[in-house]
């Protein structure tokens, strides 16, 4: 079942939800549009378990990769990487589907903008977190507005993801992280 939400992942992504049929959903994930339907109900069924699981699957990544930092801003420094990464060269053409389902989805399905703003308030919440840390331990400026900077990270790296989709390079991203660090100094 993995396989079959990964390859659901990626179309969808590519695509967005209403340019994907299901056809290129049986393409991708190897299984006949009856199967689909039989497995998750109807395409929107496919979508969420899809959205779940790259939801999921990358709030694991991300909070391996920071649990291995000490310092709040460089726990900071790693999510704002983490998003910086996936947003340029063909990854970014690939896109969000946080950002893309709010874009195209969010205001036609309650459930699906629940879910949205879900996932967007716990990194929102993860920001705040680490911004009053790093106040704690010396590596946030201490004038700086915990919660207005946790809002304008959380608006950087959607933003990251969504200019991705247009080919970013990574000298580019990388540099907006730069100057996003030292807004914090």
């Amino acid at each position: 079942m993995q396989t079959v939400v990964d390859g659901a992942v990626r179309v969808f992504r590519e695509r967005g939800y209403h340019a994907t049929s299901v056809g290129d959903l049986s393409e991708a994930t190897g299984l006949t549009a009856g199967s689909l339907y039989k497995a998750f109900g109807d395409k929107r069924g496919v979508f969420l378990a899809a959205f779940d699981h790259y939801v999921t699957t990358r709030n694991a990544e991300l909070r391996h990769r920071i649990a291995r930092q000490s310092k709040a801003s460089e726990k900071i420094r790693v999510i704002l990487l983490f998003y910086a990464e996936s947003s340029h060269g063909s990854e970014g053409r690939r896109g969000c589907l946080v950002v893309s389902s709010a874009t195209a989805l969010a205001t036609f399905d309650d459930e699906i903008a629940t879910r949205i703003e879900t996932t967007m308030r716990r990194t929102e919440e993860m920001l705040r977190e680490l911004l009053q840390q790093g106040q704690k331990d010396g590596s946030v400026a201490h004038e700086i507005n915990v919660p207005a900077m946790a809002r304008t990270l959380l608006a950087l790296l959607h933003g990251f993801r969504l200019i991705g989709k247009s080919g970013r390079t990574q000298r580019d991203m990388l540099a907006a992280t730069e100057e996003a660090m030292r807004l914090l100094g």
